[in-house]
């Protein structure tokens, strides 16, 4: 994982690994919304979910793939290293 995580930038990123880094980002996504949906402690009057939208993307992929899928607007950065899926269009 190291090295795959240390590649240059210059190298070409395959639709197949854009796609997989894609799948892994929506999983943890998906992942983080409902740990925080299932914490105990938040307010007894407080419903729904806690609108957490944006994630630091899997280390598991250089930086080069999650600027890449910035770029083809796929995810969108939000600050500090975190990105999010755009908003639907209507």
């Amino acid at each position: 994982m190291e090295e795959q995580a240390n590649q240059a930038p210059d190298e070409d990123l395959s639709p197949e690994i854009l796609r997989r880094a894609l799948k892994a980002f929506k999983k943890r996504l998906k992942l983080t919304r409902l740990d925080e949906d299932s914490r105990l402690g938040r307010g007894a009057l407080s419903g729904g979910a806690t609108g957490t939208c944006a994630i630091q993307p899997p280390n598991q992929y250089p930086l080069a793939v999650w600027e890449e899928l910035r770029r083809q607007g796929k995810i969108r950065s939000s600050s500090h290293g975190l990105y999010e899926l755009p908003k639907p269009k209507k």
